[in-house]
């Protein structure tokens, strides 16, 4: 879609893996409720990791997709689990969406807070932590900004009222844009491909007959579209940089203190979710448990 133009930033060799190896790419999907499961209208929603299964194997990419994404988590509750959800499936890809939980500042509950969840520096740290630890592993991160909000009734009646701008269309991203350029930020220092979601969904909205609206559930979650909209970016990238592997022979990573082969771990088993998810606490989202 010509509308939706994101900065995506690619790397070359992204991925190690001899040309014609039988070992599928392991893929983690790492997230918030905007990247997890979900149920509309008593029907799964086809979110993103859905479609990358669904997708990859037509442009060449054999792929096990974990999907682990968890509801109202935050970068804080994301590192407690980053062991458990993400190591232990050995990933070759991790793709990283965090911010709306961390920049959110819950003015509805009495006395309202005023601060954000997760302050914008330990987000920061905690986004350096993965892509350096993935790093560490063998692994590699792709990096996503957190989709933009728009007000709805609901939303407005719990979060209208400073720091937040109720009268303001763009009122309610007033913080998670600070977020959103954070990890610009990141990407660029780590030097680690990234796809500007926040931007795109914006360019989206920008163009004649168009809104950010369309392409949101409830004013927070991406919907169908907005979920297929993200999945052409990643599988445009994952897509490219498989094939350059394929043409260059096995790229390594030097910083990498654990290199693959095609025997070196048991093949992975695909999931629609993160092991016992129960461990992970959840917390409050800024409109219900996300």
């Amino acid at each position: 879609m010509k509308a939706f133009a994101p900065a995506v930033w690619t790397m070359a060799g992204l991925l190690g893996g001899a040309a014609g190896a039988a070992e599928p790419v392991t893929i983690v999907a790492f997230g918030d409720s905007t990247t997890a499961p979900r149920v509309v209208g008593g029907k799964p929603l086809t979110v993103y990791a859905d479609l990358l299964r669904k997708r990859l194997p037509g442009k060449g990419v054999d792929a096990v997709v974990v999907n682990a994404g968890v509801g109202g988590n935050t970068t804080l509750h994301a590192r407690a689990r980053f062991a458990r959800d993400v190591l232990a499936h050995r990933p070759d890809i991790v793709i990283l969406q965090f911010g709306i939980n961390d920049s959110a500042v819950d003015v509805w509950r009495k006395p309202p807070e005023t601060r954000p969840r997760v302050a914008i520096a330990r987000y920061e740290k905690n986004l350096r932590y993965f892509i350096r630890r993935l790093r560490e592993t063998g692994g590699r991160a792709i990096l996503m900004t957190p989709n933009p909000l728009r007000w709805t009734t609901k939303l407005k009646a719990m979060y209208g009222k400073p720091p937040y701008r109720p009268d303001d269309p763009d009122g309610f991203n007033v913080l998670l844009r600070r977020y959103a350029e954070k990890a610009r930020q990141i990407a660029r220092q780590e030097k680690v491909p990234f796809i500007d979601i926040y931007a795109g969904f914006e360019a989206y909205g920008k163009t004649e007959g168009h809104s950010v609206d369309e392409i949101l559930l409830d004013g927070m979650h991406p919907n169908a579209k907005g979920h297929r909209m993200i999945a052409d970016l990643l599988i445009a990238q994952i897509a490219h940089v498989t094939s350059q592997d394929r043409r260059g022979g096995r790229i390594s990573d030097p910083s990498s203190t654990r290199r693959r082969t095609a025997t070196s771990r048991p093949r992975p088993v695909a999931t629609s979710g993160p092991s016992r998810v129960t461990t992970a606490r959840s917390v409050q989202p800024p409109s219900k448990r996300r």
